[in-house]
């Protein structure tokens, strides 16, 4: 392949131009024979048993348990990030799991029903850049009665964020500020994006705003 050829991102709305092998913005997304993939996907850095509440979620199934997990890399640049060493770390920089596909994280979900957990909850670093990973693992915990979460910046593209948004049941969308300059030259996102989102996932979901 022509190395000077560039792929284009179309996850997220920096619509980062990238040559073979070369790495977006976020830290989790790269090009491979001319097409972006996912470099984070199912590559964990954090797992923990939250309670709802902690996405937070405050009307979805209170007082349940849900299985909280995340990897690297966020297209935000948010300097009071709480999970920096994750959010903003890229593959190198972080301890990882290794890759655990969709069947055995769905598996690790079910095994803790009986500490009333009701699903899984992609949250920590920005879900949405792995978002073909999600729709495999949403589909396994729908099929065996279990709920799939998301908590993230909303600052993804129209067309990621309706590709995913009927295989989740509730989400969490960290609204930052209503100042479209700062989510821009402060923040690193777009604020009109995720006031579309937002728009788009009413009434799709259960949708709660931090």
């Amino acid at each position: 392949m022509n190395k000077d050829i560039y792929t284009v991102c179309d996850v997220c709305f920096h619509g980062c131009r990238l040559k073979e092998g070369q790495i977006g913005l976020c830290r989790a997304r790269s090009v491979m024979n001319g097409k972006t993939y996912s470099i984070s996907e199912g590559d964990l850095t954090s797992v923990a048993l939250d309670p709802i509440e902690k996405k937070p979620l405050k009307r979805f199934h209170p007082g349940s348990m849900i299985l909280s997990v995340g990897s690297f890399g966020c297209n935000m640049r948010c300097p009071f990030c709480q999970n920096h060493e994750i959010s903003m770390a890229d593959k190198k920089s972080v301890f990882t799991t290794g890759y655990i596909y969709p069947e055995k994280l769905c598996d690790l979900a079910l095994s803790y029903r009986e500490k009333n957990n009701i699903g899984i909850a992609f949250t920590y670093n920005e879900p949405l850049l792995y978002p073909e990973y999600i729709i495999s693992t949403a589909k396994l915990l729908h099929q065996n009665g279990m709920y799939c979460v998301l908590v993230t910046n909303g600052c993804a593209t129209g067309k990621t964020f309706d590709d995913i948004l009927p295989y989740i049941d509730a989400m969490n969308i960290d609204l930052k500020t209503f100042d479209s300059e700062k989510y821009s030259k402060v923040l690193g996102g777009d604020l009109e994006t995720v006031k579309r989102n937002i728009s788009a996932a009413a009434g799709k979901c259960h949708i709660e705003l931090t």
